[in-house]
C-alpha cells in the first residue's frame, strides 16, 4: 500500500500471517535437512548401496519440482490457504511413512511425496506473504522465508543430533522399541501439525478471492488488513489487473501478439534457475576436510553446522534489513559479485591441493583461504540470491499470471537444484574440483548480466503494477 495509507495497516494481523505462512518455509528447510541423520539407518536396515542411497535421499527434489509446478496452478483453482493446508497434510503424512517405512521402495515413496509439500510451500509460502502485506514492507516480510529455511535446516540438525544422542547413535532403539533414526522422521510431524492447524486461521489472498469473482469476501479480508477505505479501491485495482473474460489459467504466459512465452517468464525462470546454478547446495561437500585442513576434529561438526547457520541467518536478517531500503537489483548484483569472487577463489584452493582416495589435501594457509571463502560465499548467496530470488518470484508477476508463473519458475528452481546435485559427485570425481567450482563461478559471474539486463526493480511498486 502506499505510504499515506499505512496509518489503516493492521500490523498485529499481518505479522500473525506472515508468522504462519514462514512456517512453510521451516518445513521446507526441516524436511531438507533431516535426512542427513538417518543416513546410517537407511543403510543398514534396508541394505542399499551407495547408489540407491543417493536415490533413496534425493527422492526429494522431483517431488519438489512437481510439488511447485502443481502448487502454482491449484493456488489459482483452489486458493493459496487451501493449497498450503494441502501441504501441510502432506508433511504430516509423508513423516509418517518415512518413519514406518518397511522397504526402500516405500521410503522412496515418501520422500517424494514430501517433496511434493516442500515445492508446493517454497512457492505459495513467499508468494501468499506479496499478496497480503503493503509494497512498503513487502520486501522485508517476505524475506522471512530465507530465515526459516535456514531456523528449519538447522532444527532439523539438532533434532537429529539430540535424537542420536539419546539413543547412542541413529541406528540403536530410542522410544517404543524404534531406533532414533524413525524418530528423526516422526519429529516432523510437530512443526507440521502447528502449521496445519495455524493455517485453519488466518484469511485466504485478496487477490485470490477476487480472480474468482468472490468480491465481498476480499473487500473483507481487504478491510481486515488496511481499514475500510483502502478496501474498496484496493479491491477495484485488482480486479482491474485482471483480464475480464476469465480467471487465470496457464496459457496466459503466452503472448497473444507474439505467440510466445511472456518475457516476464523467462526472468523468473532465470532468477529461480541462476539461484541453483552457483552451486549453493554442494559447496560445502568438501566442508569437514576444509575444517580438518585447519586443525579442527570430525567431532565438531555440529558446531560448523551451527556457525554456517548462524551466518546464514545474520545475512538474511542484514537482507531484511536492507532489501526495502536499496532494492532487490541492487542486492541481486552484491551477491553475484562477491560469489563470483568466493567461488573461483575456492576453485584455485582446490587447484592447488592434492585430492588421493577420495580425500582433499590441502596445505594449512591454503585450508584457511578456502574455509574463510566458503563461508563468505554463504554469507553473499543469504544475503542476496537466497532470500530475494523468493522475494521477487512473489512479487514480480502481474495478478494475471502469478499462479502459472510461480509453478513454471518453481518447477525450474527445483530441477536445476536435482541436477546440480546429482551431477556434482560425478563432475568432481571425473572432472576434477576445480573445473566444477569453475563452472559454478562462471554462472556466479553470468548471473551479474543477466540482473543487469533482465531484471527489473520491483521495490515499493503495488503488485497491481507490475507488467510483464
Amino acid at each position: 500500500m502506499n505510504d499515506n495509507r499505512d496509518a489503516t495497516i493492521n500490523l498485529p494481523l499481518i505479522a500473525a500471517i506472515v508468522g504462519v505462512a514462514t512456517i512453510g518455509g521451516f518445513m521446507f528447510g526441516y524436511d531438507s535437512g533431516v535426512v542427513n541423520g538417518t543416513q546410517d539407518g537407511l543403510r543398514t536396515t534396508f541394505g542399499l548401496s551407495e547408489a540407491w542411497l543417493g536415490v533413496t535421499v534425493s527422492a526429494l527434489l522431483p517431488g519438489c519440482a512437481l510439488g511447485a509446478f502443481l502448487a502454482g496452478r491449484s493456488a489459482d483453482l483452489w486458493g493459496r490457504r487451501r493449497v498450503m493446508v494441502a501441504a501441510a497434510v502432506l508433511f504430516i503424512v509423508s513423516a509418517l511413512a518415512a518413519g514406518a517405512a518397511d522397504s526402500a521402495l516405500m521410503m522412496v515413496l515418501a520422500r517424494f511425496a514430501a517433496g511434493v509439500g516442500v515445492g508446493a510451500a517454497s512457492v505459495l509460502s513467499p508468494a501468499y506473504i506479496s499478496e497480503v502485506t503493503p509494497a512498503s514492507m513487502r520486501g522485508r516480510l517476505s524475506s522471512v522465508q530465507q530465515v526459516m529455511i535456514i531456523a528449519g535446516l538447522t532444527g532439523a540438525f539438532l533434532a537429529n543430533y539430540f535424537l542420536a544422542y539419546r539413543a547412542g547413535k541413529s541406528t540403536d532403539v530410542l522410544w517404543w522399541g524404534y531406533p532414533a533414526w524413525r524418530w528423526m522422521f516422526w519429529m516432523q510431524i510437530i512443526p507440521a501439525s502447528v502449521f496445519f492447524v495455524t493455517l485453519l486461521f488466518i484469511p485466504e489472498s485478496p487477490r485470490y478471492l477476487v480472480a474468482r469473482g468472490r468480491d465481498e469476501e476480499a473487500r473483507a479480508v481487504l478491510t481486515r488488513l488496511f481499514g475500510a477505505a483502502t478496501a474498496l479501491a484496493k479491491a477495484a485495482e485488482i480486479r482491474g489487473s485482471l483480464a475480464a473474460d476469465h480467471t487465470p489459467r496457464l496459457s496466459d504466459l503466452i503472448d497473444k501478439k507474439t505467440r510466445r512465452l511472456r518475457p516476464i517468464v523467462w526472468v523468473g525462470v532465470g532468477l529461480a534457475t541462476f539461484q541453483q546454478l552457483v552451486g549453493i547446495n554442494v559447496v560445502f561437500y568438501y566442508g569437514a576436510v576444509l575444517w580438518q585442513a585447519v586443525g579442527f576434529s570430525e567431532a565438531d561438526s555440529l558446531k560448523i553446522n551451527i556457525l554456517s547457520g548462524t551466518l546464514s541467518i545474520a545475512a538474511c536478517l542484514l537482507a531484511i534489513g536492507l532489501i526495502d531500503r536499496i532494492g532487490r537489483k541492487p542486492l541481486l548484483l552484491i551477491g553475484s559479485l562477491g560469489m563470483a569472487v568466493t567461488l573461483g577463489a575456492l576453485a584455485v584452493a582446490f587447484a592447488s591441493g592434492d585430492l588421493s582416495n577420495g580425500t582433499l589435501h590441502l596445505a594449512p594457509k591454503v585450508g584457511m583461504a578456502a574455509l574463510v571463502s566458503a563461508n563468505l560465499y554463504v554469507v553473499f548467496f543469504n544475503l542476496s540470491w537466497g532470500p530475494v530470488m523468493w522475494v521477487m518470484l512473489g512479487e514480480m508477476f502481474p495478478n494475471q499470471i502469478r499462479g502459472s508463473g510461480l509453478a513454471v519458475s518453481g518447477a525450474a528452481q527445483w530441477s536445476a537444484n536435482f541436477l546440480i546435485s546429482m551431477s556434482f559427485p560425478a563432475l568432481a570425481k571425473f572432472v576434477g574440483l576445480p573445473i566444477t567450482y569453475g563452472f559454478y563461478t562462471a554462472c556466479a559471474c553470468l548471473s551479474i548480466f543477466f540482473v543487469s539486463a533482465m531484471v527489473h526493480e520491483t521495490r515499493g511498486r503495488e503488485l497491481e503494477e507490475m507488467v510483464g
